[in-house]
């Protein structure tokens, strides 16, 4: 089933406590509003397992009870509403068309009442902790956040982080992820975006082949070259950009050389292989150092940003909200600026 995944483990432990509290399953008084609270949000929390997990068996796994105590939930929350939530087979268990609004109606609510129990908690038990899901970009990930990685563990040793490295845009709720660190222009307004540093991309080479290949001094010239191309997880190639008399000009050069791992274009660049045009935070102290030489750097484009981005949510909890302040000041802190003039001096 695709449907979007509410953060599990917070979610198995408030169920856990309301089906407890009724011995496994709800009370059967229907008059009784404890036992009609009981029966519904018991019901809700295992049909929103079953509906993340794909099966009654799994969610009864996820949630630490017994298939059969998900089942009577469910059953229940099902005589309580008057219809069907899935469609059981042997093989399958799927969402009815009720299921699905069901579903996208009691999603938000239940977050919301998880994120009030993981505020609760962390405030009686002190310092941040639990685990976090941080989701990059390839290059950005392996270069800037994995090193800032083992300083914040030792800030916060009772948080554990899980680190996933993937150019393709991020799926917050079915990757059940806690941020994610984008690159580029941020257009989805269901996240919040938060600038950490200007990208800038900036065309380079190595002194190698500036030497046997005099660099062009216009964009048209640069058919005249060996290019290296970035390939986009989209399957796309990354078209080159250009702010020429004001305004932005984009330019998708014929290559010899494309890969779809940005530090591989890199090293073919410092092999003396072509040109390719990169982000700063790849190419400033290669620049500085020498080994790589700017090209065409009057025309480079506007920046664009290196974003820390997660939920909208009122109420983050510790753990994330200190990931975020610490990458962000960690990372700022940080000289990943490649179009100074100092380095300009050496085109």
């Amino acid at each position: 089933m695709d449907t979007k995944n509410p953060p599990a483990d917070a979610i198995a432990s408030a169920a856990a406590d309301l089906l407890s509290a009724s011995g496994g399953s709800p009370g059967t008084g229907a008059d009784s509003l404890a036992d009609s609270f009981a029966t519904s949000y018991a019901g809700v929390v295992a049909f929103i397992a079953v509906a993340s997990e794909g099966n009654f068996a799994k969610a009864g796994d996820r949630l630490g009870i017994g298939r059969s105590a998900v089942s009577r939930s469910v059953q229940k929350l099902e005589d309580q509403l008057g219809v069907r939530l899935f469609v059981r087979t042997t093989r399958s268990t799927s969402l009815t068309r009720e299921g699905e609004r069901f579903y996208e109606n009691c999603f938000p609510g239940v977050e919301r009442i998880v994120q009030a129990l993981d505020d609760m908690r962390e405030l009686r038990e002190g310092p941040p902790s639990g685990q976090l899901r941080v989701c990059s970009t390839v290059g950005f990930g392996r270069k800037i956040v994995a090193p800032l990685l083992k300083g914040f563990r030792v800030a916060y040793p009772d948080i554990s982080v899980e680190l996933m490295l993937d150019d393709a845009p991020t799926d917050f709720t079915k990757d059940r992820i806690d941020v994610s660190f984008r690159n580029g222009r941020m257009e989805d307004s269901q996240v919040i975006a938060k600038q950490l540093i200007p990208m800038q991309m900036l065309l380079c080479a190595s002194p190698a082949y500036a030497a046997a290949n005099p660099l062009p001094r216009e964009v048209e010239e640069l058919c005249q070259h060996r290019c290296v191309n970035f390939r986009l997880a989209s399957g796309r190639v990354y078209e080159w950009e250009f702010k020429v008399g004001g305004y932005m000009r984009k330019f998708a050069p014929p290559a010899m050389l494309a890969f779809n791992d940005a530090d591989l274009v890199l090293q073919a660049v410092l092999d003396g292989e072509g040109i390719a045009q990169m982000a700063g935070y790849q190419i400033s102290e290669h620049l500085r150092a020498g080994t790589l030489v700017a090209c065409l750097p009057q025309y480079s484009p506007d920046d664009r940003g290196h974003y820390l981005c997660y939920l909208s949510r009122q109420h983050l909890p510790g753990r994330i909200r200190v990931f975020i302040d610490y990458m962000t000041t960690n990372i700022r802190a940080l000289d990943l600026q490649s179009l100074d003039s100092q380095l300009l001096k050496r085109r």
